[in-house]
Parts: structure tokens; sequence; C-alpha cells
């Protein structure tokens, strides 16, 4: 066992407990900070430490199966300190903080850090500036106007004066289409840092933001926190909660961390995904615990006209000791993925009670730039997750998703509109209490998935498990305690692959190339 510092910031610091477990240790552990107790019992391992002095070295100390572990560690710098409770903020949770609150950001100067102290502030879209550090105290909340009209309105495209190029400064679910701007917004920015123990609420429930949600109203919804065309940048141990749609929206981001904090939307809030990486590169995300109503991590890559016009595909993406619970999907790829989703490791998770666990969704018509490969889950525990894993080339999403296009079962010409899947890896897994399906592999005649590979993986099946429909495509029969489906995959390799409570056949296998177990 190890204790490493993950980052530290100016005021606060994030740091991992390295062991195999996954997101929780054996047993709850004491931190220290220079010899003082922080936490009695720390039961993640994942964790955080505020209140600190910048410029400032720390050792924190964790105490652990009889181990004592130390890391030594100085905070970032900060030129100026601005509070800004100095520029007239009123915390009643009523009254319209948002100019006061963005005149505090505007005027934050190079390396300082805008500081929020407790209380309830409304406001609207607050924009960040480059480096910069916003500071949420304990308490503190910024509240979500629920005035639509309100919002800024930021348009997707902005054409340039030599009318040929173009802008894209948002997007609604993979077009780059007109949407109100978030209650936080980092746009065109670099080396930015939201941290503290306070909390981001849209206060959505409040308002028409679930309300006929696929249906656009003056502009598309907001995010809670929209991240566009900007680079280092980290959020670290806050809490988003009830955003109006999408809670975590990074667009063409690079070098982005994620870090220890909380996503939490009721598990009926529509399409309120946790994070959703468009394009970035260069991410971590360690540590999150995720609560949505819809996928809790998806990672994205535009639908075909982003997708095909620029490449930028989503890479280089760890994940690592997240807790995702009760989401439609635990760690999902698509569907909105036209350039590409490829280099992406995940280890240590833990899945809780999601609908599916690792879950790839594509359809025809995303393109040949969409090519998924190089994924690699590891060390992952699912309880609950009603099909673990699931790769549906057939994705009924989009007005045509119900088509002939999309859904015809025979071949089809492979051209310029074909996506394809490449490897996937899934090693040292245990899936416990499965109802639908352990494994739903379903493939494109015309471009079969290329290879699936799983080792020392086991799945258990709910003994009072129900049916229902393992992937999201037309005229699949609902499944109940079917082991391992699948349907053109050119090969599949078991290595210590245990199923157990299945019901019918073990394997079944359509179009099914070389096939190898022990």
């Amino acid at each position: 066992m190890n204790l490493s510092l993950i980052r530290s910031m100016t005021r606060s610091a994030v740091f991992e407990l390295e062991n195999d477990l996954c997101y929780r240790p054996a047993h709850p552990f004491i931190v220290t900070l220079n010899g003082r107790t922080v936490y009695e019992a720390c039961q993640t391992n994942v964790f955080s430490l505020f209140s600190l002095l910048p410029g400032t070295e720390y050792t924190v100390g964790v105490q652990a199966e009889g181990e004592s572990l130390t890391c030594t560690f100085t905070t970032e710098a900060e030129t100026f300190f601005v509070d800004a409770s100095r520029y007239g903020l009123v915390a009643d949770g009523t009254t319209d903080n948002t100019l006061k609150l963005q005149a505090a950001l505007s005027t934050c100067p190079k390396g300082g850090t805008v500081y929020v102290p407790a209380g309830r502030y409304r406001t609207c879209s607050l924009f960040m500036k480059s480096c910069t550090t916003l500071y949420l105290e304990k308490g503190a909340v910024l509240l979500g106007d629920n005035d639509r009209t309100h919002y800024p309105i930021l348009p997707g495209v902005i054409p340039s004066e030599n009318e040929v190029d173009e802008y894209y400064l948002t997007g609604w679910e993979g077009n780059p289409l007109s949407s109100f701007a978030g209650l936080l917004n980092i746009t065109q920015v670099h080396d930015v840092v939201v941290t503290g123990e306070g909390t981001l609420d849209c206060d959505a429930e409040n308002g028409d933001w679930w309300v006929t949600p696929k249906i656009k109203r003056i502009a598309w919804r907001p995010r809670a926190v929209a991240m566009v065309d900007s680079e280092n940048i980290c959020l670290h141990g806050i809490t988003v909660q009830n955003s109006y749609s999408w809670t975590i929206h990074p667009i063409f981001v690079k070098h982005l961390d994620l870090l220890n904090f909380n996503i939490n939307n009721p598990y009926n809030a529509p399409n309120t995904d946790g994070i959703d990486p468009e394009s970035c590169e260069y991410i971590r995300i360690i540590g999150v615990n995720i609560h949505v109503g819809d996928d809790c991590i998806a990672m994205k890559a535009s639908k075909v006209f982003l997708g095909m016009k620029l490449k930028k595909s989503c890479e280089h993406t760890v994940i690592r000791n997240c807790l995702l619970d009760k989401g439609h999907g635990g760690i999902v790829i698509g569907s909105e993925m036209s350039g590409g989703v490829k280099d992406m490791v995940v280890t240590q998770c833990l899945m809780d009670h999601t609908d599916r666990g690792l879950r790839v969704k594509t359809r025809r018509g995303r393109g040949n730039t969409a090519v998924i490969d190089g994924l690699v889950f590891r060390n992952v525990e699912m309880r609950g997750v009603k099909a673990p894993f699931v790769i549906n080339m057939f994705y009924f999403c989009d007005p045509d998703g119900h088509g002939p296009y999309v859904q015809c079962r025979d071949a089809m010409p492979v051209d310029e509109y074909t996506p394809k899947l490449g490897s996937l890896t899934m090693e040292d897994i245990v899936a416990t209490d499965a109802q639908f399906a352990g494994c739903y592999f379903d493939g494109l005649p015309e471009q079969p998935i290329e290879r699936v590979t799983m080792k020392n993986v086991t799945i258990t099946f709910d003994p009072n498990a129900k049916e229902g429909q393992a992937a999201m495509a037309d005229n699949r029969p609902l499944v109940k305690k079917l082991a391992i489906y699948a349907e053109n995959v050119r090969e599949i390799d078991l290595h210590n692959v245990k199923i157990e409570g299945y019901e019918g056949e073990r394997l079944h296998f359509a179009n099914v190339g070389h096939f190898e177990e022990d």
C-alpha cells in the first residue's frame, strides 16, 4: 500500500491510498495533517484536504491496516486573495448575485483566488478567466436562476470574417447548436481551478428544465459546468447537483482533471448525465462520486458533422476509484462519438445498481471516423447492475434511429458513414446480482466488432431477476439471465470467465469468427 499526491492547489490538495480495492478500502483509516487528525475514519481511497495556506509545505499521514504512510507536499503559490463578499453579495438564496459574482471573477488578478464564503447565492451564468482559482467554502451554495430568459444564449457556430472558417462555441448532444450558457462556464481559458467544499446547485427541480426536455425552448438546456476550448482545467472537491441537463460537459479541452467531487441528480431527472467529455485529450477522472438520471460517465466525440469535419477524438483518458451509482450506464462510450474514442483505461471503479455497466453504443451514420479502440476496463466491481457488459452498434438514437438504415439486420455497404469498433479488454471484474444479460455484444454484419478479450471475470445473476432489454435496439427480445450473447464479432477470447445462475445455453453466438476459451 502507498500514499500518493494526485494534485495540490493553492488552498486544497487531493490524495490517493494506493491499493487494489474498488473505491473503498477494506477498513476506514485515519488521516493526519502535520500530526493533527483530520479524518478519524476515512472510507474512500481518494480523499482531500481543504482550507490550506498557499505556498506552504505540509505532511499528510495515513494510518491504515497497521501501516503508517506519509507524504510531504507544497501547496501552489497565490498572488492575491479576492473575498467575493466584499463585492456586495447577498446570501439569502433569493437576491440575484450574478453581476457581483462575475465582477469578483473578472477582476481577480492573475494567479489569484476568488473566495466565496458560506451562504446561499442565487445566480445566473458565471464565466471564469485564465490563471485563477474559484474556492467555494463549505456551506457556500451557488443557486441557479430558474428563469431561462435570464441566461445568455451562446451561438453554436460563429462564422469567421472570411466566410469559410467557423468557430464552435457550444453544442447540444453532439451538434453545434445554440444553447443557454451553463451555471459555471470555463470557455477559451487556461489554468483554471474550481475547488472547495461548497456546492453548485442548478435548482432545476424548481424550474421547468425537466419538463418536455427534448423540446427546444428559446435555446437548448444549459449544463451545470460547461467547458469549451480550454486547457489545464481542474474541478475538485465541490458538489454539483440538480443539473439542467448534462452536468459536467467539456468540449475540446486538453489536460482536464476532475478530482474527488460529487454529482447528485435525481434518478428520474431526464438526460442529466454526470460527466460527458467531448473530443477532449488527457483526462483524469479520479475519486468522483456520481448519482444521476442518465449515464454516469459518457465519453463523446460529436455527431457526424463535427466528428467527420474536425476528426477530434476523445483520447488518453484515465478513470479510477470512482463510485457510479444508479445511472443508466456506469462507463459509457457514445453514442455521439463520430470523432472516435480511444486510449481509455478504467480501473478500481464501483458500479452500484446502474442499468448497464460497461456500455458501448453507436450506430450506422456515425461515420468512418467513429472508431472506438484501445479500451481497457480492469479491476471493476459491479453490484446489482442489470446488464454488466453491453456493446450495441444498433443504438436507436436520433430522429432516424428506428429507421431501416440504422436497424437493418442485413449487411449494408461499408462506406463513409459506417462506424468501427476495435479492441476492448475487460479484466479482473466481479459482477453480482445481474438481471438481463451478463454479456451482450451486438456488432454490425458489414463491420463486426474486431475483438473482445475477457480475463478473470465473474458474473452471477440475481435469483429473482426480471427480464428487460439489454441493448437499446429494435426487434431485440426481452431477456433474463442470459449468459453471453454475441453477434457479428470477429474474435472473442475468454480466459477464466465464470458465469453463475444463468438460464439456457451459456453461449449464444451468431457470425462470430475466432473464439477461444480456457
